[in-house]
C-alpha cells in the first residue's frame, strides 16, 4: 500500500505564534506563509490544524527573514547557525550529561536573555536542566519558551537515540490557552505557575553514551527544526502505562501497587523502582490525574467545591482545598481568576 500523508494535527495557534516576531520586524505574513505553503486566510481560524512539513517550512522562513534563531521572540538576537555551532562543539562528548552541562556553557556565553543550566540530584536523585528566559516580554504566546524546552529534550533523546523518559516538565507561567498541546509535545508530568522553566530527569540518564556520528548531525541539522518538531509516536514508559491504566477507573477507587502490579504481569518492587528511575511514582501519578480533573472541573463545570472534592477522590474537603492551593497557587474560590 502506498504510504500516506500524515494528518495535518499542531494547533492553528502555532501560525500567528510563529510570525509575530518576524512582523514585529516589519516582514509580511503573506510573504512567510506562502512560502511555508500556508493560505493566509487560514490566520487564526482554531478549526484548521496545520502539519508538522508546514510549520517546519514557516519556522525555517522566520529564521531566514529575521536572521535569529530566536525569530524575533526575544529581546536579544540569537545568530543563525548558533545552534549548529554548539553541536558540533558538543558532539564529542561522551555522554548525554557532558553535552547539557557545555551546550547550558555555550549558550550562556554566546545569548544574552537565556539562563541554562544543570543541577546537582535531590533525595530522589533528579536533576534540573533549568532552560530559562530571563525577559520574556517578546515571547507573548511563549513560542519561544516552548520551542526551546522542544529543542533541548528531542536533541537530547535523538543524541541518545532512545526516549529518555523525564520526570516533569516545568513553566514559569500560567497554564496556555493551548494547554493541550503540552501534553503531546512533552510526555512527562507538566507544572505551571513555576519560578523558572526546566526539566528534571534521573541523573542514570545522564551517563548514556552519545552514539550519533558527524554524518547523522549533518542531515539532523539540514532537516531542522522537523526532528525537533516531530512528535514522538508512542510514549512506552511505565509511567505512562501505569497512567493508563489508572485513568480507566474512577479517581475515588484507583488501585494499589500490588493490583497494578498484577495487571501488570510485574512485581510491587520492579513497578517502584522503574518508577523511580523514571523520576515519578505511583503516588506522583494519582495526584498528577487528580489535579488534572480538578482543575478541568473548576474551569469547565457549574459543580460546588465539595462536589468536584468527591470526584477527584478526596474524602474531605478541607484537604482538597489545600491540595488544590499547592497544585495551583491559588485557592477553589480564586479559580481562575
Amino acid at each position: 500500500m502506498p504510504n500516506s500523508k500524515p494528518k495535518p494535527h499542531i494547533a492553528n495557534h502555532y501560525l500567528q505564534a510563529s510570525i509575530r516576531g518576524a512582523e514585529r520586524q516589519g516582514v509580511q505574513r503573506e510573504a512567510l506563509l506562502e512560502s511555508a505553503g500556508v493560505p493566509v486566510a487560514w490566520l487564526n481560524k482554531p478549526e484548521q490544524l496545520i502539519s508538522e512539513a508546514q510549520l517546519t517550512r514557516l519556522i525555517k522562513g522566520v529564521w531566514r527573514a529575521t536572521r535569529d534563531e530566536f525569530m524575533g521572540l526575544s529581546t536579544s538576537r540569537c545568530k543563525n547557525g548558533m545552534f549548529a555551532l554548539m553541536t558540533d562543539y558538543c558532539l564529542g562528548s561522551a555522554t548525554l550529561g557532558a553535552v547539557l552541562r557545555k551546550s547550558a556553557r555555550f549558550f550562556n556565553i554566546a545569548c544574552d536573555n537565556v539562563d541554562i543550566g544543570l543541577g546537582q540530584s535531590n533525595s530522589n536523585k533528579l536533576v534540573f536542566f533549568c532552560l530559562n528566559l530571563h525577559d520574556t516580554s517578546q515571547d507573548t504566546d511563549h513560542l519561544l519558551q516552548e520551542f526551546l524546552m522542544l529543542m533541548w529534550q528531542r536533541f537530547a533523546c535523538w543524541l541518545v537515540d532512545q526516549q529518555i523518559p523525564l520526570a516533569t516538565t516545568q513553566f514559569s507561567y500560567p497554564a496556555p490557552n493551548h494547554v493541550a498541546e503540552y501534553r503531546a509535545m512533552y510526555p512527562s508530568e507538566l507544572q505551571f505557575d513555576e519560578s523558572v522553566c526546566g526539566f528534571y530527569l534521573h541523573e542514570r540518564y545522564l551517563q548514556l553514551p552519545i552514539i550519533r556520528s558527524e554524518a547523522e548531525l549533518a542531515v539532523f541539522l539540514k532537516e531542522a527544526p522537523a526532528y525537533i518538531l516531530h512528535r514522538p509516536d508512542h510514549d512506552d514508559s511505565l509511567r505512562n502505562r501505569v497512567r493508563t491504566l489508572l485513568a480507566q477507573r474512577s479517581l475515588k477507587d484507583m488501585p494499589g501497587l500490588d493490583q497494578i502490579a498484577q495487571q501488570l504481569h510485574m512485581t510491587p518492587r520492579s513497578i517502584g523502582r522503574k518508577l523511580q528511575e523514571e523520576g515519578t511514582s505511583l503516588r506522583t501519578i494519582k495526584m498528577s490525574l487528580r489535579r488534572e480533573l480538578a482543575t478541568k472541573l473548576m474551569s469547565t463545570e457549574n459543580l460546588s467545591v465539595a462536589d468536584i472534592s468527591e470526584r477527584v477522590g478526596f474524602s474531605e474537603t478541607a484537604s482538597f482545598c489545600r491540595a488544590f492551593k499547592r497544585w495551583t497557587g491559588k485557592s477553589p474560590s480564586q479559580w481562575p481568576g
